[in-house]
């Protein structure tokens, strides 16, 4: 179903349900995923099969959310993220069913550009999670991740750092795709001259 006024060029599934109209061009919602009214979702994202993003919510261009992915008010997702099948957020550090909150009173979280979170990641609320870092498969995130940093386990720790490409770098902070990478004191940088030796 389609909300009335959503531009002509968002393809939503017959079992899809996007009830907001501040979604994208060409941007896909698949069967039995759920856009709700107040959810703004940029340009070219694919929304798969069964994920559920909350009005207050917000996702950049190009962003992948796979199946069975939740996003909640207060997270905001920037372009060129990957969500992996069955990535959860939270939006409130002490829920209560009985306890009525208002957008003010979640915790924001936020993604940033080019970052991937693997499949089943949990991200608890009110951390930022930098461009183009790696969370692996299950971790759960308690706290911030610096750009490019590569984090696993639960609780989420780094034991590395990712390219821009995905990969992950070796010892010496280069890429099998050739990019190379120097750390400084405001965190991890591509070196283009190292890259061209």
């Amino acid at each position: 179903m389609r909300a009335e006024g959503l531009r002509p060029d968002v393809f939503v599934h017959p079992q899809g349900l996007c009830d907001s109209t501040d979604v994208g061009a060409g941007t896909r919602v698949w069967a039995f995923a759920h856009v709700l009214e107040g959810a703004r979702i940029g340009a070219g994202c694919n929304v798969c099969d069964g994920a559920y993003v909350e009005g207050g919510a917000v996702l950049g261009d190009r962003v992948t959310v796979k199946n069975q992915v939740m996003v909640f008010a207060g997270v905001t997702v920037a372009d060129d993220v990957f969500l992996g099948p069955g990535v959860t957020f939270t939006n409130d550090f002490t829920p209560r069913a009985h306890v009525r909150k208002g957008p003010d009173d979640l915790d924001p979280t936020r993604v940033e550009q080019g970052a991937t979170l693997g499949a089943r990641v949990t991200v608890v609320c009110g951390v930022t999670i930098g461009a183009n870092a790696f969370v692996g498969a299950g971790a759960v995130v308690t706290r911030d991740v610096a750009p490019h940093a590569f984090v696993v386990g639960n609780p989420g720790r780094q034991i590395g750092w990712a390219c821009r490409c995905g990969r992950r770098l070796d010892a010496d902070l280069r890429c099998s795709c050739g990019r190379a990478y120097a750390l400084g004191a405001d965190g991890l940088h591509e070196d283009v001259e190292l890259a061209c030796t």
